[in-house]
């Protein structure tokens, strides 16, 4: 998708557009929050048009970010957190290297094999990963499941182990608690499509921040980064 295709139709400018939706993806903000944020710089803007600036550009960061990811290293970190969708919880696969860099995410409605084999495959075909020596899982059933469907199919390696060692996933549920306080004022979300679009931002703006595609800097040359992956001068 074109920088103009993104922000065609708006009303306001792809600057505000995108800064709005940063700041929602980076820090424990409510619709509500940036409306009055705004407001006091000048800008009115409805709580409902930021809503849906975020579900339109958010997704689209995450897929211009891929491209610019730094390699992760082969010792794979796998779990699952909880997402509140229409009241009922539903399950977010996410995975880190040994180092806490973000390999990939998936929501998922279910939690079985299917949906973690789903989940492996999608890391395999990211740009920025490499196969995995070693994958470091709970004690979900799930994921022996998940392992044995890959290695029938040749998707993964007979080589690569899966260890079932809870204490050695203390990375990956440590890097859970940006994803949990940034969705505590969202108080939920309304419908699946909008959860995933909104956790692509959220774990798009928490790569840059672990400095995946840039060395850790200040939130100023983090915004400047994605002004510039959109085009849009500084």
């Amino acid at each position: 998708m074109s920088t103009a295709s993104v922000f065609k139709w708006r009303h306001f400018l792809p600057e505000i557009i995108l800064l709005n939706v940063r700041w929602y993806c980076r820090y424990s903000l409510s619709y509500r929050d940036l409306e009055g944020m705004m407001q006091e710089r000048g800008v009115a803007v409805d709580h409902s048009t930021i809503n849906r600036w975020v579900l339109k550009v958010a997704p689209e960061l995450d897929k211009r970010l891929r491209r610019h990811l730094k390699p992760t290293n082969d010792s794979w970190r796998v779990d699952e957190t909880y997402i509140k969708v229409k009241g009922v919880w539903k399950y977010l696969y996410r995975a880190v290297d040994s180092e806490g860099n973000t390999l990939d995410f998936l929501l998922s409605a279910k939690r079985d094999g299917k949906a973690a084999a789903r989940f492996f495959r999608r890391m395999l075909k990211a740009q920025h990963t490499q196969t995995p020596r070693v994958i470091n899982v709970d004690k979900n059933a799930a994921y022996p499941v998940a392992m044995e469907t890959l290695k029938g199919d040749e998707t993964l390696a007979e080589t690569t182990e899966l260890r079932q060692v809870k204490y050695l996933n203390n990375v990956v549920e440590q890097d859970h608690r940006n994803i949990k306080r940034m969705t505590r004022p969202m108080m939920g979300f309304k419908s699946f499509n909008s959860a995933r679009r909104t956790l692509c931002g959220i774990e798009a703006i928490s790569m840059i921040k672990k400095g995946q595609v840039v060395e850790k800097g200040d939130s100023v040359s983090q915004a400047k980064f994605i002004e510039e992956i959109f085009g849009i001068a500084a």
